[in-house]
């Protein structure tokens, strides 16, 4: 018995180990949130197994395949049929078919849900005249209760399909966190669950081996998809991608965009992408052939791109000039850190309810407190202070504060400490109890710096002069060579925002993430290289809030042709 086994055969000693408990609970009692369950469109179903090639007119029953998350079964029905399909013509033409007993193998971690399943495979199997006993062993070879990312599997799959559970961290037991960040090096920095199932998907993938996952784009240009992304470059070649933006893949709306990845074992090459697909059978059909590489000429609404997967690096799946101009600037001008600029973010309490008040209503010493900027300050593109602030329990050079030294704060905090000591950040250290998640740096406030909200439509870029600390919602950014209302022009373009839509992940209402991963992508010329002339058109284009006079200086300042500008500008 291997050690895996060893670890999933411990349920019926509950308490010895507490990551089988917490998979043994997660399996018997959690709902649907836990479990991060999200189903597909039977159309949307019906095209990734047509994307991968798994057809029934192929001698599916000598391949195999694989679905790490079956759920209700909409994929594993489908790939059912169209086995059974490929099995019964094939008998009919006199091949003798091998037993099916291997070519599927199907995981669902919750048990009820797996038992729901098993009774409509048994169905479909009577409806497609399969004897009962035959239909009773498939099932029970094709059909494991149990964690993917735990659950000893033989390698060597044709096929792997399906959609990953989405589960953010916080959801998942501690013990069992660990565990699979000890097992799986993708599991990086904030990472969902299904970053670690398409690491584990892909590993056991035969040469030449197709995959194909519907989910959240997030991990093809966030920071926490990064080790992901190297491993799809380095050993395999991203054959497809389908940006599934404003599409009705599921039976519910999800916040986050999903995509549809088609990846191959094998070595790297061209990508073939689409955007938007129609939610039709026969569209459908035609575009997993042309994405398949089946057809004479691409449609127009395919396009074949090349070097997509570059180490860790975001995916840049654009297929307009834009994509091009973007990749000049990059090679023409340094990152905006890079020019003596830095991009930070503003400070995370953990209990603002406590650490944010009324700066006037906040009775603790003058020192401990700093006037706060947040997102609801800066609405009309100006700073108009709303009156809050920070309580400060940290000292000047960065160490927490002693609170003997200031017993108005000690009073304060200790009046809140219930609320205060049960956050994750004091129970790591409970002589720290009343830190703040992020450590405050008091000479920020007194800083001039720009403030840019973390989700918007267009670029809100608003200059405050050196008087607020920027809350948790809010990035920031300061130079010590750049002109900061100039930078404000830059940053306010419609070249900024082309910047972000390219390596941003979209959410739902066209909404990009304007965070310090993307914007640190900006490239930037060195100030001293920009004439005066210049300095100042950006500055008051900046002043006014002008996009169009900061179109029109950004254009003169990286040298856009007009075909250039009708880009950034969407003309």
């Amino acid at each position: 018995m291997t050690p895996s086994e060893l670890l999933l055969d411990q349920p019926a000693l509950p308490g010895m180990c507490p990551v089988t408990d917490a998979v043994d609970a997660l399996a018997r009692k959690s709902g649907i949130e836990e479990r991060g369950a999200i189903f597909t469109r039977p159309e949307v179903v019906e095209f990734i197994l047509d994307l991968v090639g798994y057809a029934p007119t192929s001698a599916l029953y000598r391949k195999t395949l694989l679905e790490p998350s079956c759920g209700q079964g909409e994929f594993l029905m489908a790939a059912v049929s169209r086995l059974l399909t490929s099995a019964a013509a094939a008998r009919k033409r006199g091949v003798k078919v091998p037993p099916l007993d291997d070519c599927i193998r199907a995981v669902e971690l919750h048990v009820d849900t797996l038992k729901r399943t098993r009774a409509g495979l048994l169905a479909l199997m009577r409806e497609r005249g399969v004897d009962e006993a035959e239909a009773a062993q498939l099932a029970g070879k094709w059909l494991i209760q149990g964690d993917f990312l735990l659950e000893p599997l033989p390698k060597g799959f044709d096929f792997v399909i399906g959609n990953p559970p989405y589960v953010r961290q916080e959801l998942i037991p501690e013990a069992l966190l660990r565990e699979y960040r000890r097992r799986y090096a993708t599991l990086y920095d904030r990472a969902d669950l299904y970053i670690p199932f398409i690491e584990r998907s892909l590993g056991l993938l035969n040469d030449g081996g197709k995959f194909s996952f519907i989910c959240a784009d997030r991990w093809t240009k966030n920071r926490y998809g990064g080790p992901l992304r190297a491993m799809v470059a380095r050993d395999f070649h991203l054959q497809a991608y389908v940006d599934m933006v404003d599409t009705p893949a599921f039976h519910v709306e999800v916040v986050a965009y999903p995509s549809i990845t088609m990846i191959e074992k094998a070595a790297p090459g061209p990508t073939l992408v689409a955007a938007r697909p129609q939610v039709e059978p026969r569209y459908l059909r035609d575009l997993a052939k042309a994405l398949r590489g089946d057809v004479n000429e691409l449609p127009a609404t395919v396009h074949k791109l090349d070097d997509v997967t570059k180490g860790d690096e975001p995916w840049v799946l654009q297929f307009s000039d834009a994509r091009e101009l973007i990749r000049r600037i990059e090679r023409d001008f340094p990152a905006l850190e890079e020019t003596g600029c830095k991009v930070g973010i503003g400070v995370a309490t953990g209990a603002d309810r406590v650490y944010v008040a009324k700066f006037d209503e906040l009775d603790i010493e003058p020192s401990r407190k700093l006037p706060l900027a947040m997102t609801r300050d800066i609405l009309t593109g100006y700073v108009a202070w709303r009156g809050y602030g920070v309580v400060n329990p940290f000292t000047d050079e960065g160490p927490l504060v002693d609170l003997k030294d200031f017993p108005k704060l000690a009073a304060y905090l200790q009046a809140h400490k219930p609320a205060i000591a049960g956050r994750h950040v004091a129970k790591r250290d409970e002589k720290r109890w009343y830190r703040t998640i992020d450590r405050i740096t008091p000479s920020l406030a007194s800083r001039p710096k720009l403030l840019i909200p973390d989700i918007k439509g267009e670029a809100q870029v608003v200059y405050e002069e050196g008087k607020l600390y920027p809350h948790h919602n809010l990035y920031y950014v300061v130079s010590d060579t750049w002109e900061l209302k100039a930078l404000q022009g830059v940053l306010l373009s419609s070249l900024t925002r082309l910047f972000i839509a390219t390596y941003s992940t979209k959410m739902r209402g066209g909404f990009l993430r304007f965070q310090a991963q993307y914007l640190r992508r900006i490239r930037l010329p060195r100030w001293e290289s920009v004439p005066s002339a210049l300095r100042s058109k950006l500055a008051k284009a900046a002043e006014a809030l002008d996009v169009f006079a900061c179109d029109e200086a950004v254009s003169e300042l990286y040298g856009l042709t007009p075909d250039e500008k009708k880009i950034i500008t969407g003309s």
